[in-house]
């Protein structure tokens, strides 16, 4: 993709159609987790900037550094979940169709638009532009490589806002909810199940545990005006070794989400209350991102596109940024219910919608 300046009042009329072809090459290239390489030199092929740190997971660059000018940074992964028989993608009327066009290989074509472009306008900027690209976002938070990167390159820890292309449906998404996963361990004796008196069954403790957790309802956090629901469930459970057995263990996995403002800690501690003396072991713990709404970089950004600010009711990569120090919000064009769908989609006025936006946000005031 070349964006070629040109007058900044004309609009470009061959950006629905680079932009939607940006996403279908992207698309066209199977990249699930773990299986990235080729996605990744796909990227740094197309990105006209020359990198300020290239490995294998993470590609980061700069455009032309000012003295003065902050540095927004613009972030996404390029891994997708499995496929569901929607490779090869195409592009079907207005829309992008196939695995990863909503989340989120759409906001890494409007990343590299924005590149191109930025390349050629460097005048126009009022804000320095970074682009960083990564890998294993749909794993675990564990396997991700952003906290190392963040740690090990203080070129990106130099950031005043990083924006990450998740899609959003072109909402602006502040702060992020925790993640907190957590296994209960039920201890029985086991027995023969026509004489269940004999034993304890592990199965009916844990149904007995569980029943209060069933009955929670989301316990609704105001942060700065935004309302985040702290939510636990049970997502998985496991137990018994045959129909004639009385279980004397059962296992159930539970799944915290809590809100900005309460600590890694804190949010142990409440499922800890919330689960009694069950035996309980913490499995995970992403804690959440922190609000970022009053900030003026993010106002800008808010205003330039006109953009509706939520919650972020999910766990992202933000607070992975918001942990090494920086702000960060979500901004994206897909849509969140095509995410990991196999009718996967992308609209290309919603591609165009954020490219425009996003041009607009860091240019000086009046040029867009």
């Amino acid at each position: 993709m070349t964006f070629k300046r040109q007058n900044p009042h004309v609009r470009d009329r061959e950006l629905p159609r680079r932009l939607a072809e940006g996403t279908l090459a992207l698309v066209n290239i199977p990249s699930v987790s773990r299986l990235e390489a080729e996605a990744m030199a796909h990227v740094r092929a197309e990105l006209p900037l020359e990198p300020v740190w290239a490995s294998d997971d993470v590609l980061f660059a700069t455009s032309e550094r000012r003295a003065g000018r902050p540095l927004v940074l613009l972030a996404g992964h390029v891994d997708t979940v499995p496929a569901q028989d929607n490779l090869p993608g195409r592009i079907e009327g207005d829309a992008v169709v196939g695995l990863g066009a909503s989340d989120m290989k759409g906001g890494l074509a409007v990343m590299l638009a924005l590149a191109d472009w930025a390349l050629a306008a460097t005048p126009d900027l009022d804000l320095d532009l970074g682009f960083l690209f990564f890998t294993r976002e749909e794993l675990p938070a564990g396997e991700s490589p952003v906290p190392g990167f963040l740690q090990a390159c203080p070129e990106a820890r130099d950031a005043e806002l990083v924006i990450v292309l998740e899609p959003t449906d072109n909402e602006l998404h502040v702060g992020c909810v925790g993640n907190l996963s957590a296994q209960l361990t039920f201890r029985g004796v086991s027995a023969h199940s026509a004489r269940p008196w004999t034993g304890e069954n592990a199965i009916h403790k844990a149904a007995v545990a569980l029943a209060p957790l069933a009955a929670l309802e989301p316990l609704e956090v105001e942060v700065d005006g935004l309302v985040f629901r702290e939510v636990v469930s049970a997502v998985a459970i496991e137990g018994g070794i045959a129909d004639n057995v009385v279980p004397d263990r059962c296992t159930a996995r539970l799944n915290y989400r809590y809100a900005p403002g309460r600590s890694r800690e804190a949010a142990e501690a409440r499922l800890r209350e919330l689960t009694g003396d069950a035996e309980l072991e913490i499995l995970g713990n992403s804690p959440p991102a922190h609000v970022v709404v009053d900030r003026p970089l993010v106002t800008r950004l808010r205003e330039a596109g006109g953009f509706a600010v939520k919650p972020k009711q999910a766990w992202t990569p933000v607070a992975q940024f918001a942990e090494a120090g920086l702000d960060a919000v979500n901004l994206g064009p897909g849509a969140t219910r095509f995410a990991h769908r196999a009718d996967e989609q992308i609209q290309t006025g919603e591609l165009v919608r954020t490219f425009e936006a996003l041009r607009r946000f860091v240019s000086r005031p009046g040029t867009f």
